[in-house]
């Protein structure tokens, strides 16, 4: 699957997010290491705190599903689900997905019409990890 088709499936799972408050629709596609994709929009909720991300809904998904290796994952968004720049995951879902992909993971986003790569460390550096070493003094 090359990077505008897993646009294409992240864009048709915005079509479906839930987002009566705010009105800015966000879709993703997270592409397995076996080929397989796995979508998610976000749901929002009067209590905030339960608004589920599309990025996190898709990952939540595979994992479900007993994914473990991702290669990337596609990220589109809008207010009223009208793509005209790019969206990048929040900072809850990019260390979510850091613990999941790690920093070289790529992150693809789109404005309607260019596609920009980057990796997840560039979106998160110095990612809070248990498997860094801290001091405990």
């Amino acid at each position: 699957m090359d990077d505008m088709d897993l646009v294409t499936v992240a864009s048709g799972y915005m079509e479906r997010a839930r987002a009566p408050y705010s009105h800015f629709k966000v879709g993703a596609a997270l592409l397995c290491s076996d080929g397989t994709v796995f979508g998610g929009c976000n749901v929002e909720n009067a209590s905030y705190g339960a608004t589920m991300c599309a990025e996190r809904c898709a990952a939540s998904t595979a994992v479900a599903e007993g994914k473990t290796e991702f290669v990337k994952i596609a990220v589109v968004g809008g207010h009223y689900g009208i793509i005209k720049d790019f969206t990048a995951p929040c900072g809850i879902c990019r260390q979510f997905l850091s613990e999941l992909c790690g920093a070289e993971f790529e992150v693809l986003l789109y404005d309607g019409e260019n596609i920009k790569k980057k990796t997840l460390g560039e979106l998160l550096p110095d990612s809070f990890s248990l498997e860094k070493e801290y001091d405990n003094d």
